[in-house]
């Protein structure tokens, strides 16, 4: 008969800390998203440098345009309104920092502090324009924000960065042994570890037993720069650093500014137009011409059926656009697009109402929204005919 005690499971502790050099990890995981999010970023940099009419206050796609829209959703909406007169500056400064951002996710540079911008842009980009995105998920700044965490966790590292090869150029300049890893499997470790002398370990001259600094990986043997030599070291990969990025910032400006010229040589995107048909009209009223019936769009006659013609709202000042779907029947909308204040034009052979900046589509018979990333249709206005003319109530 055994008198030894019954045997029981054993649970491992849950560990609530991450494995020691964690960031090392995940350096070939991650190229695939440095990539993405770099080329998407310096690509929406470049685009708005390219379109003159993204600066052009009188457009529809301008950033003016698409500031006003958003703050009349957006939870910062007295933010956005406070910026609007700055709008042009504004969107200079956002399509420069959208190439640094994807230059340095790209090349690796300062890889940590371009994805903290890329995060910052994100989230402010969520809270300005898609923050109202129903489900939550179909807006794709908040996805971008989430996207750039790994980034800013774990950097670039030493695979295709720069970051890694000008330290690597530093540590050989004070051989100073780099910080490349060797992938060992942790059956060969635990076996070259069994230095335990009770709670203690002999290749730790008899100190406790610690799982982040195995001597296999930390002895002795392994060539440990003084904290001297290291901060040294730190400061010249940061002067070095320092250079490399106002290099890669100077090329950044001289192909912004050739990217913005070409643009305006060209003359960008067209302006989109949100009543192509022949015969639509905008047309102006004073008070004393204004009858009670509301505010004077224009006469019938001057929209045909089957056509459309864009007037201002006095309400808001934002463009509105009515359409003479059948005799005597008509129907009209605030053109501004709910997703991100960009001002809608109708693609008369689709039937449909299209969004230029994000390519929202809406119904023209009831302002519903086809496609999105806008999240709902567009304000309905009334309209009532009265004496040959057209009047906003």
């Amino acid at each position: 008969m055994s008198n030894s005690m019954p045997w029981s499971p054993r649970f491992p502790k849950l560990s609530w800390t991450p494995p020691f050099r964690a960031f090392a990890l995940s350096e070939w995981a991650l190229l695939p998203l440095r990539a993405f999010l770099g080329l998407t970023f310096l690509y929406a940099g470049l685009q708005k440098l390219a379109n003159p009419n993204f600066f052009n206050a009188a457009s529809g796609i301008s950033i003016q345009k698409q500031l006003s829209g958003a703050a009349r959703f957006s939870p910062i909406h007295g933010l956005l309104h406070a910026m609007l007169p700055y709008a042009g500056t504004i969107g200079l400064v956002v399509a420069y920092a959208e190439i640094a951002i994807g230059l340095g996710t790209i090349l690796g540079l300062y890889a940590r502090t371009a994805a903290f911008g890329g995060a910052l842009l994100s989230f402010n980009l969520f809270l300005a324009v898609s923050f109202h995105s129903s489900p939550y998920y179909t807006g794709a700044d908040i996805v971008f924000f989430f996207a750039w965490l790994p980034l800013m966790l774990a950097g670039a590292g030493q695979q295709l960065s720069l970051d890694g090869y000008l330290t690597r150029i530093v540590r050989t300049n004070h051989r100073v042994a780099g910080p490349d890893l060797v992938a060992i499997p942790f059956a060969q470790v635990q076996q070259l570890c069994g230095n335990l002398a009770g709670s203690t370990c002999r290749a730790l001259s008899g100190a406790a037993c610690r799982s982040d600094a195995c001597p296999v990986l930390l002895g002795t043997s392994a060539p440990i720069a003084t904290p001297v030599t290291l901060a040294t070291v730190e400061r010249r990969r940061v002067v070095l650093g320092g250079a490399t990025a106002m290099a890669a910032g100077t090329v950044a400006l001289i192909v912004g500014g050739a990217t913005a010229g070409l643009g305006k040589l060209i003359g960008g995107a067209p302006a989109p137009t949100a009543a192509p048909p022949s015969g639509n009209t905008t047309t102006t009223t004073t008070a004393s011409d204004t009858p009670a019936k509301g505010h004077l769009i224009g006469a019938v006659s001057a929209i045909p059926v089957g056509g459309a013609a864009t007037f201002t709202i006095p309400a808001t000042g934002d463009p509105g656009i009515v359409f003479h779907t059948s005799p005597g029947i008509f129907v009209a909308y605030d053109s501004v697009c709910p997703h991100a204040g960009c001002q809608v034009g109708w693609s008369k052979g689709a039937s449909l109402m299209v969004c230029p900046c994000h390519g929202s589509a809406f119904e023209v018979a009831t302002g519903n929204v086809v496609n999105g990333p806008a999240s709902h249709g567009l304000t309905t206005l009334t309209v009532l005919e009265h004496a040959g003319n057209l009047y906003l109530q």
